[in-house]
């Protein structure tokens, strides 16, 4: 009897154990079976969300044409004077509007859950903050890089002069986009971490600067700026390439946090 009673036991066990590794190959089948995120569903998503958060991306742009707006009449109406520092003004005005629009890169997609969604779903996160920076840069620095015509009346630069203007902004402004994001993500875990954005930036992107406004510069005096133009866009290609996955990284150290 007693012997009966253990090989009906150890019956109902080994059944129980093959049910339950049946429901666990059918999990595992339908978790392989789960397609996953593509780059246009992603990119479908990120468009949106910018677009319905339209007013804090035209914060920057506003900064942007209050500055360049305003330093003519601070400085005066001498032609030679606003021809000499209307390239360095409107490059001024580009950076800090490009670093007051990094605050909401990453934190609200930390607080809201979103990156905790990518992380659990195995969403490639470098491409995510790729298309993220993409966009930014699109709404931010590409219509950045179109008002900076307004020069030409602003300024009294030359047609030609503000081409290169714009030019520069569109090869220098990848890398300062970058640079930036870089030190928003390093601040995501602090309480007032939007505070350090510009400090950790601007010492970085001090050098962008100085290459974009010296590239305009040889062009206005007639030598060649090509090559600092080159150098300015080789930047922006591999911190493209790179820095993406540096985000990443610190991103997914933030959300651990």
């Amino acid at each position: 009897m007693t012997d009966n009673r253990v090989q009906a036991a150890s019956g109902n066990s080994t059944s129980a154990n093959k049910s339950a590794n049946n429901i666990a190959n059918v999990y595992s089948a339908e978790n392989l079976a789960m397609p996953s995120i593509t780059f246009s569903q992603l990119w479908r998503r990120e468009w949106q969300v910018k677009q319905q958060g339209a007013i804090q991306w035209l914060y920057p742009l506003v900064l942007f044409l209050v500055i360049i707006t305003l330093f003519p009449l601070a400085v005066g109406s001498e032609p030679q004077l606003l021809q000499r520092l209307g390239v360095s003004a409107v490059w001024i005005a580009a950076l800090l509007s490009l670093v007051m629009g990094v605050d909401g890169l990453f934190k609200p997609a930390l607080d809201n859950g979103t990156l905790a969604q990518l992380v659990v779903a195995r969403v490639s996160l470098p491409l995510w903050v790729l298309i993220r920076l993409i966009i930014h840069w699109v709404f931010s620095s590409g219509i950045v890089a179109v008002l900076s015509l307004l020069a030409v009346p602003l300024f009294q630069l030359s047609w030609f002069e503000a081409g290169i203007l714009m030019a520069s902004i569109v090869t220098g402004s990848p890398m300062l986009l970058m640079l930036s994001a870089v030190a928003s993500s390093l601040t995501l875990s602090l309480k007032n971490g939007a505070v350090l954005v510009p400090l950790i930036a601007l010492p970085m992107q001090l050098p962008v600067l100085i290459f974009a406004t010296g590239a305009v510069d040889l062009f206005a005096s007639g030598l060649n700026g090509l090559p600092i133009l080159a150098l300015l866009l080789a930047g922006s290609i591999v911190s493209v390439l790179v820095m993406p996955w540096v985000i990443s990284l610190t991103l997914r150290m933030a959300w651990l946090n």
